[in-house]
């Protein structure tokens, strides 16, 4: 059998949002041939998210022990994973039924592409959903389309937290950035230099709106310039060194 390992860097204050987390993975409809595991990491000094993690056959908990950030912990549960595609999902966010499987298809169908960005809702409270609308047609996204759009934009055009990637390739880039900010942008402006991608013409997660998003903190601001010039840093750097993935 194939492995999708599905990772989550998660904090103990956010026990109910990760059952959620769960409860979505548990209804993935996935391809013959294919299985998942899901690869929770625990941020924090007091970790407390083992026990939700084990209400979940496919579930593989491991805690840091200390206060590391997002980065340090998504590449400490990357160290961790086993599967040859590596899916990133937000402690508080949902997958729709189908998501894992259609990102699988695209690779299926595009051996050439190094990862593959699904659609988003944002989720009100209440489950209410709004569309997000898409920043590039769906389909293959060749080499430096989203670099460009990044530079010219400076946000970027798919979304950071429903990428599936070959896990070789986000270890050869060194997994996720350890910047205080936009450390899911630095890997996908990377890994959108160095190989094409897809991007789904569905809806495969829902992404959480609410008040204790990192993202609507006062103190989000604070040195997210300096993480932005990071992150073109590296962008301009992999053009200028020509540097392509394999098929």
């Amino acid at each position: 059998m194939a492995l999708l390992s599905v990772l989550t860097a998660a904090q103990s204050h956010r026990a109910d949002l990760l059952v959620e987390a769960g409860e979505s993975l548990a209804a993935q409809e996935l391809p013959d041939g294919w299985e998942f595991d899901w690869v929770v990491q625990e941020d924090g000094t007091e970790p407390g998210l083992a026990e939700v993690v084990g209400r979940f056959p496919f579930g593989r908990y491991a805690a840091n022990g200390e206060q590391l950030g997002i980065a340090a912990t998504r590449n400490l549960g990357l160290a961790r994973a086993g599967g040859e595609l590596v899916h990133v999902l937000d402690c508080d966010d949902r997958l729709l039924p189908h998501a894992l499987a259609t990102a699988i298809s695209a690779f299926a169908k595009h051996p050439d592409i190094h990862w593959v960005a699904g659609q988003a809702d944002d989720l009100f409270p209440g489950d209410m959903r709004l569309p997000y609308p898409a920043l590039l047609p769906a389909g293959v996204v060749e080499r430096g389309v989203v670099g460009t759009f990044v530079l010219d934009h400076g946000h970027t055009p798919v979304p950071c937290g429903g990428i599936t990637a070959r896990s070789a390739t986000v270890r050869a880039l060194g997994g996720w950035a350890a910047v205080p900010r936009a450390e899911d942008l630095a890997l996908v402006v990377a890994l959108s230099e160095l190989a094409p991608g897809f991007l789904t013409p569905d809806v495969t997660f829902l992404y959480r709106r609410h008040l204790g998003q990192s993202t609507r903190q006062a103190s989000w601001v604070a040195l997210h310039g300096e993480s932005q010039t990071v992150v073109r840093q590296r962008l301009q750097a992999v053009r200028a060194l020509g540097l392509r993935a394999g098929a």
